[in-house]
């Protein structure tokens, strides 16, 4: 592998709007080339919820904005206090099909949290005790991926209640506070795109 292909770039973008961040991933992917590094972008997004490709519009009252997205999956909710990692990764160059990257995205949560963390068939993502800590959701055109990873780290739970996470009723979420992490968000999602990047650097 080429040192072009070994290096990723980690970019920690701060809180931005969810559409502003679609619309960055959208002109990246688009305007890249064979020789373009691979990135990661490290963000936080005020309160919204984004319905994947696979989720049927929702009404929620609690004045919360609802987006559409092009990342497969269901409906999820972003807010402060999680760490969203953007995966813009050249699977086609780095030879990675796509079931192996989201096994590899699932795995980088799995490192980060230990035991306790597993998978679930059928439902991407990260659980623990059966609440989900960590969605899961991309999208890849011409072999290359972007959208990626949501990590709870330290947030408001309580607008998940409004909506069917995942499109799975009743689904409990936890995050990595009451796990027993101490680290803030900017701490767990350097330490989360440590872990993405050697699993992919490896893969």
């Amino acid at each position: 592998m080429s040192a072009v292909l070994e290096k990723i770039i980690v970019k920690r973008l701060g809180r931005i709007e969810y559409d502003a961040a679609l619309r960055a991933m959208k002109l990246f992917s688009s305007q890249r080339t064979e020789g373009t590094p691979d990135e990661l972008w490290l963000v936080e997004h005020p309160p919204v919820y984004t319905l994947g490709q696979g989720a049927k519009d929702v009404v929620v009252s609690n004045g919360i904005p609802v987006v559409k997205s092009d990342r497969g999956g269901e409906i999820t909710y972003h807010g402060p206090g999680q760490a969203v990692l953007y995966a813009l990764i050249d699977l086609a160059r780095r030879g990675i099909k796509v079931k192996p990257f989201v096994a590899l995205l699932e795995q980088a949560v799995i490192d980060l949290v230990g035991p306790g963390a597993e998978r679930r068939a059928g439902a991407p993502g990260v659980y623990v005790g059966g609440a989900k800590l960590a969605a899961l959701g991309i999208r890849v055109t011409r072999g290359r991926s972007y959208h990626g990873l949501a990590l709870n780290v330290d947030m408001d739970l309580a607008p998940f209640g409004a909506i069917d996470p995942c499109g799975f009723p009743g689904l409990q979420v936890t995050q990595t506070k009451s796990l027993g992490f101490s680290e803030d968000v900017l701490a767990m999602g350097d330490r989360l795109a440590k872990a993405l990047m050697a699993r992919i650097e490896n893969a």
